[in-house]
């Protein structure tokens, strides 16, 4: 212990208990408006984002509620507080989108989703996002909107009972990695040398004819911390 402070803590996480939180009668009984389909929203963010276990998915829907922007990121695994989630889940929104402060009301939604390990039901960490995301919203202009946790056993917009079995928290390990971008046919590969190289040769040709400008061979992206889209 350093200053008061156990070695690999963060700063702020004076607690292991959350002190700003939602439950979940609070939740469901303070008008949050329904997704009009949240499968197709829920397999939208996750084809989007491949969130793992530990990820939390910040969306913003516009006035005809599709997704105009959205980021994934990891939480610092200290911050168990709602206030250090809003301070996250700020950071990101304003990198995102810009904010709706000058509006008389709110004509966009902001919507999240954490995916985590354990059962489906609600948590004191989805109390503390809960609280973190109507706090969030509410200082960018926009409207609170639907929370969706991302387990093993599926998915769950909690406080309004909709679920469904995929995607899950393991599905990410499902998405297809690119890293090879054309194998030639097997038939190629059996043929005599000379008919090979003929062959290869025939097919730069035509990939060349194709294009002025062929795309590079595709390579292995590093990881990021963050993954966002939408526009500015």
């Amino acid at each position: 212990m350093i200053n008061g402070i156990g070695r690999g803590q963060h700063p702020l996480a004076r607690s292991s208990a959350p002190r700003r939180l939602l439950d979940l009668e609070t939740w469901t009984a303070s008008g949050i408006p329904l997704l009009r389909d949240p499968r197709e929203f829920v397999v939208e963010l996750h084809q989007r984002h491949l969130p793992q276990p530990g990820t939390v998915v910040i969306a913003v829907l516009n006035a005809l509620h599709h997704v105009s922007a959205s980021a994934s990121f990891t939480p610092w695994p200290h911050d168990t507080d709602g206030w250090q989630h809003r301070n996250a889940l700020l950071t990101h929104l304003r990198q995102i989108t810009p904010h709706d402060l000058r509006l008389a009301e709110p004509t966009r939604t902001a919507v999240l989703l954490r995916c985590r390990e354990g059962a489906p039901g609600w948590t004191e960490q989805d109390g503390a996002w809960m609280w973190a995301l109507r706090d969030a919203a509410g200082l960018h202009g926009l409207r609170c909107g639907s929370y969706i946790g991302l387990t093993p056993a599926g998915w769950h917009v909690l406080g309004d009972g909709r679920s469904g079995r995929d995607p899950h928290a393991g599905s990410w390990a499902d998405g297809v990695v690119h890293t090879v971008t054309e194998l030639p046919p097997r038939s190629a590969l059996d043929a005599p040398r000379g008919q090979r190289a003929r062959h290869q040769a025939a097919e730069r040709a035509q990939h060349a004819r194709q294009s002025e400008h062929p795309w590079p061979p595709a390579r292995v992206a590093a990881v990021q911390p963050a993954r966002r889209t939408g526009t500015r």
